[in-house]
């Protein structure tokens, strides 16, 4: 999953910087580079470079739930809002294929990054190497929806300060998704981090450093 991560971030990647490159002659007196993939500009087809990296994106969701229900058939314990997210980014990928919505071209290069740098750690310490002395994957999920949360709140500036932007009645239904997503996530943090507290004040260091390495077992995404 790492190197399918990694593949699918190179590609969007550099097919974003090719079709900035290509079309910014378009709309470069309206918008800079970053605004542009924050705002497509009303109209726009789900076709080209890009758009065959989101729909590969897309299909690799498939592949991620089907890790999940596996993971459920061994009878491991995953938080809910691990086994929500799986399934709400699928119909998400969907809506940002068909109504070409804005936003998708960066959370596809966060996403995958962040999945990368997950996949590529958990291998690393599944070969016995050591591991952070920190809940390194919860820490990831916290950077990446906080990157998540900052760039939704620029798409909706774009659209209210430049002229609207494309797909944004599949980016308001995705915004509510992700709110949902980021609810439970929030939950999730707040018990561990009190009961990692909690551990630390009756048990001392060994406490906390046990309730850390629970932490990565149930953060398995």
């Amino acid at each position: 999953m790492a190197l399918i991560s990694f593949t699918i971030f190179s590609g969007i990647f550099l097919s974003a910087a090719a079709e900035i490159r290509d079309t910014r002659w378009f709309w470069r007196r309206s918008k800079t580079p970053f605004q542009w993939l924050l705002c497509f500009p009303l109209g726009t087809r789900p076709s080209g470079r890009v758009f065959f990296w989101s729909y590969v994106f897309y299909l690799s969701r498939f592949l991620d739930l089907f890790r999940t229900f596996f993971s459920l058939l061994r009878r491991r314990k995953l938080p809910t809002h691990h086994l929500l997210n799986h399934s709400i980014l699928i119909f998400s990928s969907f809506l940002w294929l068909e109504f070409s919505q804005s936003f998708q071209v960066l959370a596809i290069i966060s996403t995958t990054l962040v999945s990368s740098i997950v996949y590529g750690y958990r291998f690393w310490t599944a070969i016995g190497l050591p591991s952070a002395c920190f809940p390194f994957v919860l820490n990831c999920q916290i950077v990446l929806l906080g990157c998540n949360l900052i760039c939704h709140v620029g798409v909706l500036l774009m659209h209210l300060l430049k002229g609207g932007c494309n797909g944004i009645g599949a980016w308001g239904f995705n915004s509510v998704l992700n709110t949902a997503i980021l609810s439970l996530f929030l939950n999730f943090y707040a018990k561990r981090y009190l009961n990692k507290s909690k551990i630390t004040n009756n048990g001392g260091d060994g406490g906390s450093s046990e309730g850390g390495i629970e932490s990565e077992k149930l953060k398995d995404q």
